[in-house]
């Protein structure tokens, strides 16, 4: 694996953050509301003149540079609005993000309270990301740093900017770099660096060690399938497992996709990306769990070997499937590593995918579907996810639809034959794999952001590890 698929080392946080016990003097970003009174602001009458003269009114987003009496930067001002929201959602700290891509080289310094200074230096370090691995010319040598704010947890903060920044950088990178062999060495990479476990089963022992279904689906391409297995923690913590769907790139098999349909299927293993994001996020903060990481691995690719529609399928649980469509290759890949995580029946087992076009349907790009059999913690989740602008939303495990994969030759098929509730029956297919877990969550994410916004640039997103954390997080303190 080529090293720039990694981010770059964030322990320092040096080039984001004003190093600690660095001298200097940063400039003030006033982030002020539209009910803010502007002449309670530390600035001169000339200054306030300027502010009124160019129409700054504290509206959400608008930013104006307030000049000194030298001619250089006296003071930055970040309108937040009239209320308490970010964009999507959340608290109106996540719009500092806005300023790394904006601001004129120099080191800065929030001079208002934040309500979550945390929050605040996350949302700076998420928006300060750009994805340049590609690029041969670097645009300029800008050097925008913060002093961290006051209060803020720095390991937490830099523990997410990284983890975040290393899912992105998974996400972004095409196929042509980053084959099932790639995401196992972002795995090893990440089990080293923490003390974790890993074993991988690679190509034909797939078969050998009964992942049939994982091998059907890698097997056409020269780049072999696998299931990458990572454990961390101590042993008797709350037992908590991640799946993650690793498909590097997603042709739709033999039902190919049209050329409009392939674009953004490199990233098609951004369920793989946010398992690794959240994991990193854990074990870096050393939460007190018993983490398993299972990210089964494979391309979807064409060839006399790929596996075809009609073709019935075992799997490991024993369940018999019937291949009705094979641009539904993810819910095949995890369903045996679901049925491998279900065996130790954790307490908590959490899947994560870009597994249907109609949850994007149902609620676009920002709002990845869940789906849960805990209401309690589902209905907690989405309130922790909108507070700090990593947003999902519940829709139903409906059992009424759960007949609707029953197949006439096999014990299931892994569509239903219409357009409808295609998210729904994805999830019910999921669910059928795990019988013994006691709370199940599916998260079916778009991993990329389609426009720029105050977190970040388009492109690659772990959506939903932000807000998983919070949860465990708290769970943890419990």
């Amino acid at each position: 694996m080529n090293d720039e698929t990694l981010p770059r080392e964030l322990a320092s946080g040096e080039d984001i953050f004003v190093a600690d016990g660095a001298g200097g003097k940063e400039i003030p970003i006033f982030a002020v509301g539209q009910d803010t009174v502007l002449d309670d602001l530390p600035l001169s009458a000339e200054q306030r003149n300027w502010i009124k003269a160019v129409g700054f009114k504290g509206a959400a987003k608008q930013q104006t540079l307030v000049p000194g009496p030298d001619g250089g930067i006296a003071a930055v001002l970040l309108g937040l609005g009239g209320g308490a929201c970010g964009e999507p959602s959340g608290t109106s700290e996540l719009l500092l993000g806005l300023l790394p891509q904006s601001l004129p080289s120099g080191s800065y310094q929030l001079s208002l309270p934040a309500q979550d200074p945390t929050l605040a230096a996350i949302a700076w370090g998420l928006g300060s990301y750009r994805y340049g691995r590609y690029k041969t010319k670097s645009g300029g040598s800008r050097c925008v740093s913060l002093r961290l704010p006051e209060g803020a947890d720095r390991s937490l903060a830099l523990g997410t900017i990284e983890a975040v920044r290393l899912g992105r950088d998974l996400i972004n990178t095409p196929a042509s770099d980053l084959a099932p062999a790639d995401i196992e060495a972002a795995a090893r990479e990440l089990a080293l660096r923490h003390g974790a476990q890993i074993d991988v089963t690679v190509g034909e022992d797939l078969l050998a060690q009964n992942f049939p279904m994982i091998h059907a689906v890698g097997r056409a391409s020269p780049r072999a399938p696998r299931l990458i297995d990572m454990r961390w923690g101590r042993e008797g913590a709350r037992t908590v497992t991640l799946v993650g769907k690793g498909i590097t790139f997603d042709t739709g098999g033999l039902d190919i996709k049209p050329p409009s349909g392939m674009l953004l299927m490199k990233k098609d293993m951004g369920g793989a990306a946010t398992v690794l994001t959240l994991a990193h996020m854990i074990m870096s903060q050393k939460l007190d769990v018993r983490l398993r990481v299972l990210i089964p691995t494979a391309e979807n690719s064409i060839s006399g070997d790929a596996f075809r529609p009609s073709d019935v399928l075992n799997s490991r649980a024993g369940i018999t499937v019937e291949v009705g469509n094979t641009d539904a290759e993810g819910r095949l890949v995890l369903a045996d590593a679901i049925a491998l995580a279900d065996e130790e029946a954790p307490q908590s087992l959490y899947v994560f995918a870009t597994l249907t076009g109609a949850a994007r349907s149902a609620l676009g790009p920002d709002l990845p579907a869940m789906f849960s059999n805990d209401d309690a913690f589902a209905a907690e989740m989405m309130s922790a996810s909108v507070a700090i602008g990593d947003p999902v939303w519940r829709l139903p495990l409906w059992p009424g639809y759960d007949a609707k994969l029953e197949s006439s030759v096999a014990d299931m098929n892994n569509v239903w034959d219409t357009p409808m509730a295609g998210s729904i029956t994805a999830a019910l297919f999921l669910k059928r794999f795990a019988t013994k877990a006691q709370r199940f969550a599916h998260f079916d994410i778009y991993g990329w952001r389609p426009a720029a916004g105050p977190l970040g640039p388009r492109g690659g997103e772990p959506q939903a590890a932000r807000a998983l954390y919070a949860m465990l997080a708290r769970e943890a303190c419990q």
